[in-house]
């Protein structure tokens, strides 16, 4: 389990944020297990070596200086528009012995023959419901889509669960699916289809014999 070290925050002054931010933290929140919401301020450079070991759903104990250790999950983070670095972050403290409902994010894995075809691969569903333990929450699932044809369906029910979580979405709900290919018209809508001879000549052209 990855550690992340935190300070206590007491200033709530708006220029002592900025000063925070500056000096390479940032101000986050700790709730959870009917206790008092905490506040704190994280070293954002120790925060991202830490997400890139744990990953999103991964468990963190958060040992604070006044003494105070969770198990904490990221529950919320709030990123900066213009530069993308994180400005706050909420940690929920979970129970190792409760299950806990998360968002786990869908992985399409391989290439569907229907796409080989000529098929569109088309995914409006990238992350599902799961239910359980804290130390069972899966970084991702995988899904192999290398035999789907086109016109098949990807649903929910298509996910191999290992007996660790369970996957709180409807069977039928659909993940993705791999559609037909586009047909081109074989008249573009900017063309002028020939109408008759008139069409044909030339308007400056006087027909009449002289």
């Amino acid at each position: 389990m990855s550690t992340i070290s935190a300070k206590k925050r007491e200033d709530f002054r708006r220029s002592a944020i900025t000063e925070i931010r500056q000096s390479g933290k940032f101000p986050a929140v700790v709730y959870g297990k009917d206790k008092p919401t905490a506040h704190i301020v994280v070293d954002l450079l120790e925060f991202r070596k830490t997400m890139r070991k744990s990953g999103r759903n991964g468990i963190i104990k958060l040992q604070v200086e006044d003494g105070r250790t969770e198990s904490v999950m990221l529950h919320d983070v709030q990123m900066n528009p213009l530069n993308g670095e994180v400005v706050h972050a909420d940690f929920l403290v979970v129970n190792m012995s409760k299950e806990v409902d998360i968002e786990v994010t869908v992985n399409l894995v391989g290439d569907a023959q229907g796409v080989k075809d000529g098929g569109t691969l088309q995914q409006p569903l990238y992350k599902v419901n799961v239910r359980c333990l804290p130390t069972d929450i899966p970084e991702k699932i995988d899904i192999d889509i290398s035999a789907y044809n086109i016109g098949d369906v990807i649903t929910v029910g298509d996910i191999k669960v290992d007996g660790k979580y369970e996957v709180l979405d409807d069977d039928s709900t659909v993940i993705a699916s791999i559609l037909q290919p586009k047909v081109e018209d074989e008249v573009g809508s900017g063309e002028v289809q020939d109408t008759g001879e008139a069409a044909d000549q030339d308007p400056n052209v006087n027909t009449e014999a002289e």
